[in-house]
């Protein structure tokens, strides 16, 4: 699994001219499930994001999670996440996860960051959707959680 971390001062998602979720100081997160993802993935990996330090404290270093700031979330579902172009000029998604399990997981990971008591907003699954944001910094970072290896 594989999140897309970007600080936003503001973030909304529009599918077909109607806006399905906004936040205005927090995170974007664009998720992309991987074939092979679980739900320990989605626990961990939401784990991970939701005490993640991004923030800056009183001495302008990132030593704060999204909560001791009282941000928000807005999680957005991506499967050119899982993009392989190591070949040709064509990405491949093989390595995505099939839908109906890539939305499941999807939904684990928005209800554990929602169990973690992080205020949460979302795109719209498998919509193709419009998403504005005002990044903070810039600042963006790349997690994964990857299944463990037989």
């Amino acid at each position: 699994m594989r999140a897309v971390i970007q600080r936003v001062s503001s973030a909304s998602v529009h599918v077909s001219g109607e806006l399905v979720g906004a936040i205005e100081h927090g995170a974007l997160i664009l998720l992309g499930v991987l074939e092979g993802d679980g739900e320990r993935e989605a626990e961990q990996l939401a784990s991970k994001v939701a005490q993640f330090r991004y923030f800056a404290d009183d001495e302008g270093r990132m030593n704060r999670s999204v909560d001791e700031v009282e941000g928000a979330l807005l999680v957005v579902s991506q499967f050119t996440l899982a993009a392989d172009g190591r070949k040709g000029r064509r990405p491949s998604f093989d390595k995505a996860a099939p839908p109906a399990e890539a939305e499941a997981l999807y939904e684990r990971f928005v209800s554990a960051l929602k169990g973690a008591g992080l205020p949460v907003e979302t795109g719209r699954f498998g919509a193709m959707m419009e998403v504005e944001l005002v990044n903070d910094g810039p600042v963006t970072f790349v997690l994964e959680e990857q299944p463990d290896q037989p």
